[in-house]
């Protein structure tokens, strides 16, 4: 209680910025939560993912900070989540781990 930003709220921001997410692009949690003034609420960032899964929203272009593809688990199988990716042309340095330096989008920034 006496939140400045009532979960349903802040989730609502984080699938705003989600949405924003280019094409060939990804972001981190870390990344959307700092981008939204909470530094430090990059779990609650992947809560609102889990809850956003399986619609419109481009969930998949969002890794963890080492470019790890932690919310994987969520898609409709593991493998759906680099699939998306791949086919949007995002490159990896390892099996689930993108190319983070080459295709980071950072919310707010040009």
């Amino acid at each position: 209680m006496g939140s400045i930003n009532p979960p349903s709220s802040f989730y609502d921001s984080v699938w705003r910025v989600v949405a924003q997410i280019p094409v060939g692009r990804v972001t981190t949690y870390g990344d959307i939560a700092a981008h939204l003034g909470r530094r430090g609420a990059a779990r609650i960032v992947g809560w609102a993912l889990k809850d956003a899964v399986g619609g419109d929203l481009p969930c998949h272009r969002v890794v963890n900070r080492n470019g790890v593809l932690t919310g994987r688990r969520h898609f409709e199988t593991p493998h759906v989540m680099a699939e998306r990716l791949r086919s949007e042309g995002v490159t990896f340095v390892a099996e689930d781990q993108v190319d983070l330096d080459a295709h980071r989008w950072r919310p707010g920034k040009r």
